[in-house]
Protein backbone atom coordinates (compact mmCIF):
# COMPACT_ATOMS: atom_id res chain seq x y z
CA UNK A 1 0.00 0.00 0.00
CA UNK A 2 1.12 3.52 -0.98
CA UNK A 3 2.42 5.67 1.86
CA UNK A 4 2.99 8.92 -0.41
CA UNK A 5 0.37 10.73 -2.41
CA UNK A 6 -1.27 9.03 -5.55
CA UNK A 7 1.19 9.32 -8.28
CA UNK A 8 -1.19 8.38 -10.64
CA UNK A 9 -2.29 11.80 -10.22
CA UNK A 10 -2.02 14.03 -13.68
CA UNK A 11 -0.55 17.04 -11.88
CA UNK A 12 1.17 18.27 -15.45
CA UNK A 13 -2.13 19.31 -16.62
CA UNK A 14 -3.88 20.41 -13.17
CA UNK A 15 -6.79 22.53 -13.00
CA UNK A 16 -5.53 25.35 -11.12
CA UNK A 17 -6.36 28.33 -14.03
CA UNK A 18 -10.48 26.84 -13.17
CA UNK A 19 -9.54 26.92 -9.80
CA UNK A 20 -7.97 30.27 -9.35
CA UNK A 21 -11.88 31.30 -10.31
CA UNK A 22 -13.27 30.03 -7.11
CA UNK A 23 -12.25 32.96 -5.35
CA UNK A 24 -15.62 32.85 -2.65
CA UNK A 25 -15.75 29.52 -2.82
CA UNK A 26 -11.86 29.51 -1.09
CA UNK A 27 -12.68 32.75 1.00
CA UNK A 28 -15.83 31.02 2.43
CA UNK A 29 -13.92 27.89 3.19
CA UNK A 30 -11.30 30.10 5.36
CA UNK A 31 -13.89 31.71 7.25
CA UNK A 32 -15.42 28.05 8.31
CA UNK A 33 -11.80 27.41 9.84
CA UNK A 34 -10.93 30.86 11.04
CA UNK A 35 -11.31 30.71 14.67
CA UNK A 36 -9.02 27.22 14.78
CA UNK A 37 -6.24 29.67 12.22
CA UNK A 38 -3.97 30.61 15.34
CA UNK A 39 -0.27 30.37 16.27
CA UNK A 40 1.59 28.01 14.66
CA UNK A 41 -0.33 25.61 11.03
CA UNK A 42 1.36 23.29 9.45
CA UNK A 43 -0.44 23.54 5.29
CA UNK A 44 -0.66 19.83 4.17
CA UNK A 45 -1.09 19.72 0.55
CA UNK A 46 0.08 23.26 -0.56
CA UNK A 47 -0.54 22.97 -4.55
CA UNK A 48 0.77 26.12 -6.06
CA UNK A 49 -0.19 28.25 -2.85
CA UNK A 50 -3.89 29.45 -3.72
CA UNK A 51 -4.26 29.25 0.31
CA UNK A 52 -0.86 29.60 1.04
CA UNK A 53 -1.05 33.69 0.34
CA UNK A 54 -4.35 33.75 2.57
CA UNK A 55 -2.59 31.83 5.51
CA UNK A 56 0.39 34.25 5.27
CA UNK A 57 -1.69 36.94 5.06
CA UNK A 58 -3.88 36.10 8.68
CA UNK A 59 -2.62 38.02 11.72
CA UNK A 60 -3.97 35.57 13.81
CA UNK A 61 -1.30 33.23 12.71
CA UNK A 62 2.67 33.70 13.17
CA UNK A 63 4.06 30.86 11.97
CA UNK A 64 3.35 28.78 8.47
CA UNK A 65 5.43 25.65 6.94
CA UNK A 66 3.55 24.89 3.48
CA UNK A 67 4.19 21.15 2.84
CA UNK A 68 4.27 19.25 -0.90
CA UNK A 69 5.08 16.69 -2.35
CA UNK A 70 5.54 17.71 -6.07
CA UNK A 71 8.44 19.54 -7.03
CA UNK A 72 7.17 21.54 -9.93
CA UNK A 73 4.36 22.76 -7.26
CA UNK A 74 7.00 23.54 -4.86
CA UNK A 75 9.60 25.54 -7.63
CA UNK A 76 6.53 27.94 -7.80
CA UNK A 77 5.93 28.28 -4.28
CA UNK A 78 9.76 29.27 -3.69
CA UNK A 79 9.48 31.54 -6.33
CA UNK A 80 5.85 33.01 -5.14
CA UNK A 81 6.72 33.37 -1.19
CA UNK A 82 10.49 33.90 -1.26
CA UNK A 83 11.84 32.67 2.35
CA UNK A 84 8.97 31.12 3.22
CA UNK A 85 9.35 27.74 4.85
CA UNK A 86 8.44 24.65 2.24
CA UNK A 87 9.30 20.86 2.72
CA UNK A 88 9.10 19.15 -0.54
CA UNK A 89 7.83 15.74 0.58
CA UNK A 90 5.10 15.08 2.91
CA UNK A 91 4.06 15.13 6.25
CA UNK A 92 6.28 12.51 7.36
CA UNK A 93 9.54 14.45 5.59
CA UNK A 94 8.73 17.26 8.31
CA UNK A 95 11.47 16.48 11.25
CA UNK A 96 11.78 17.66 14.94
CA UNK A 97 8.65 19.89 14.83
CA UNK A 98 5.78 18.28 17.02
CA UNK A 99 3.91 21.06 18.19
CA UNK A 100 1.48 22.90 16.25
CA UNK A 101 -1.73 24.78 16.62
CA UNK A 102 -3.69 23.92 13.76
CA UNK A 103 -3.28 21.60 10.63
CA UNK A 104 -4.50 22.82 7.35
CA UNK A 105 -5.51 19.89 5.01
CA UNK A 106 -7.72 20.78 1.87
CA UNK A 107 -8.37 17.66 -0.48
CA UNK A 108 -5.38 16.13 0.08
CA UNK A 109 -6.21 13.01 2.11
CA UNK A 110 -8.16 11.53 -0.49
CA UNK A 111 -4.96 11.51 -2.59
CA UNK A 112 -3.33 8.71 0.11
CA UNK A 113 -3.75 5.30 0.36
CA UNK A 114 -3.02 4.89 4.26
CA UNK A 115 -5.27 7.61 4.89
CA UNK A 116 -6.23 6.35 8.58
CA UNK A 117 -1.82 6.45 9.54
CA UNK A 118 -1.72 10.28 7.28
CA UNK A 119 -4.45 10.96 10.30
CA UNK A 120 -2.76 9.11 13.28
CA UNK A 121 0.80 11.46 12.30
CA UNK A 122 -1.59 14.34 12.55
CA UNK A 123 -2.75 13.71 15.92
CA UNK A 124 1.04 13.49 16.55
CA UNK A 125 2.05 16.45 15.36
CA UNK A 126 -1.17 18.24 17.26
CA UNK A 127 -0.89 16.68 20.09
CA UNK A 128 1.58 18.37 22.55
CA UNK A 129 -1.09 22.18 21.74
CA UNK A 130 -4.13 19.95 21.74
CA UNK A 131 -4.11 21.65 18.49
CA UNK A 132 -7.02 21.47 15.45
CA UNK A 133 -7.34 20.06 12.65
CA UNK A 134 -8.77 21.72 9.71
CA UNK A 135 -9.79 19.00 7.66
CA UNK A 136 -11.40 19.49 3.74
CA UNK A 137 -12.28 16.23 1.52
CA UNK A 138 -14.25 14.95 -1.81
CA UNK A 139 -17.70 13.67 -0.05
CA UNK A 140 -19.61 10.60 -1.50
CA UNK A 141 -18.26 7.71 -3.06
CA UNK A 142 -21.51 7.44 -5.63
CA UNK A 143 -20.62 10.55 -7.84
CA UNK A 144 -16.76 9.08 -7.69
CA UNK A 145 -15.75 9.60 -11.70
CA UNK A 146 -12.99 9.61 -14.20
CA UNK A 147 -12.08 12.99 -13.02
CA UNK A 148 -11.39 11.94 -9.30
CA UNK A 149 -9.11 9.01 -10.84
CA UNK A 150 -7.35 11.49 -13.18
CA UNK A 151 -6.74 13.95 -10.09
CA UNK A 152 -5.20 10.80 -7.63
CA UNK A 153 -8.25 10.33 -5.87
CA UNK A 154 -8.21 7.01 -3.78
CA UNK A 155 -11.49 7.88 -2.72
CA UNK A 156 -14.59 9.53 -1.51
CA UNK A 157 -15.76 9.85 1.86
CA UNK A 158 -19.01 9.91 3.58
CA UNK A 159 -19.72 11.19 7.06
CA UNK A 160 -19.80 8.10 9.30
CA UNK A 161 -16.46 7.04 7.46
CA UNK A 162 -14.80 10.09 7.91
CA UNK A 163 -15.67 10.28 11.66
CA UNK A 164 -14.62 6.86 12.42
CA UNK A 165 -11.24 7.71 10.94
CA UNK A 166 -10.79 10.72 13.17
CA UNK A 167 -11.84 9.16 16.20
CA UNK A 168 -9.95 6.20 15.73
CA UNK A 169 -6.81 8.75 14.83
CA UNK A 170 -7.34 10.17 18.17
CA UNK A 171 -9.55 13.40 17.70
CA UNK A 172 -12.84 14.93 19.39
CA UNK A 173 -14.38 16.02 16.29
CA UNK A 174 -15.69 19.51 16.82
CA UNK A 175 -17.70 20.47 13.67
CA UNK A 176 -18.32 17.89 11.19
CA UNK A 177 -20.47 18.21 7.90
CA UNK A 178 -21.33 18.05 4.52
CA UNK A 179 -20.12 21.24 2.06
CA UNK A 180 -22.06 22.70 -1.19
CA UNK A 181 -25.25 20.98 -2.08
CA UNK A 182 -25.85 22.10 -5.30
CA UNK A 183 -22.06 21.11 -6.27
CA UNK A 184 -23.16 17.30 -5.37
CA UNK A 185 -26.19 17.30 -7.88
CA UNK A 186 -22.95 19.44 -10.48
CA UNK A 187 -20.30 16.83 -9.91
CA UNK A 188 -22.68 13.94 -10.46
CA UNK A 189 -24.06 15.58 -13.95
CA UNK A 190 -20.58 16.65 -15.39
CA UNK A 191 -18.25 14.24 -14.05
CA UNK A 192 -20.71 11.06 -13.28
CA UNK A 193 -22.95 10.91 -16.01
CA UNK A 194 -21.68 13.02 -19.07
CA UNK A 195 -17.91 11.97 -18.18
CA UNK A 196 -15.88 15.01 -18.37
CA UNK A 197 -12.66 14.61 -17.66
CA UNK A 198 -11.34 18.63 -17.18
CA UNK A 199 -13.11 21.58 -15.22
CA UNK A 200 -14.68 24.25 -17.28
CA UNK A 201 -13.16 27.71 -16.11
CA UNK A 202 -16.02 29.78 -17.67
CA UNK A 203 -18.62 27.79 -15.29
CA UNK A 204 -16.17 27.42 -12.60
CA UNK A 205 -16.74 31.49 -12.70
CA UNK A 206 -20.33 31.49 -12.78
CA UNK A 207 -20.64 29.30 -9.92
CA UNK A 208 -18.44 30.87 -8.20
CA UNK A 209 -19.89 34.19 -8.37
CA UNK A 210 -23.51 34.00 -9.01
CA UNK A 211 -24.28 30.22 -7.57
CA UNK A 212 -22.25 29.53 -4.53
CA UNK A 213 -22.85 32.95 -2.20
CA UNK A 214 -26.02 32.43 -1.55
CA UNK A 215 -26.83 28.55 -1.11
CA UNK A 216 -23.08 28.38 1.00
CA UNK A 217 -25.33 31.16 3.29
CA UNK A 218 -28.34 28.96 3.18
CA UNK A 219 -26.30 26.31 4.28
CA UNK A 220 -23.92 27.86 6.89
CA UNK A 221 -26.71 29.93 8.08
CA UNK A 222 -29.89 28.26 8.06
CA UNK A 223 -29.42 24.26 7.23
CA UNK A 224 -26.51 22.26 6.82
CA UNK A 225 -27.00 19.66 3.76
CA UNK A 226 -27.91 15.96 4.42
CA UNK A 227 -25.94 15.39 1.34
CA UNK A 228 -22.75 17.52 -0.34
CA UNK A 229 -19.79 17.71 -2.79
CA UNK A 230 -17.68 17.53 0.29
CA UNK A 231 -16.50 17.03 3.72
CA UNK A 232 -15.76 20.05 6.25
CA UNK A 233 -14.26 18.82 9.66
CA UNK A 234 -12.36 20.72 12.73
CA UNK A 235 -11.51 17.91 15.34
CA UNK A 236 -9.26 18.30 18.13
CA UNK A 237 -6.09 16.12 18.85
CA UNK A 238 -6.78 14.18 22.18
CA UNK A 239 -3.41 14.67 24.30
CA UNK A 240 -0.96 12.81 23.69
Amino acid sequence: MSKVPNETAQTDGFEFAALNEAKNYRRALLNEFSKFLRGSVLEVGAGIGQITQELLRNPAITKVVSIEPDAAFCGRLRAAFPGHAIVQGTIEDLKGDDDWNAIFSANVLEHIDEDERELKIYREKLGRQQGALCLFVPARPEIYAPIDRDFGHFRRYTKPELRAKLEQAGFQIVKLRYYNFVGYFAWWLNFRLLKKRSLDVGAVRFFDRMIFPSVHGFESRVCPPFIGQSLLAVARAKPI
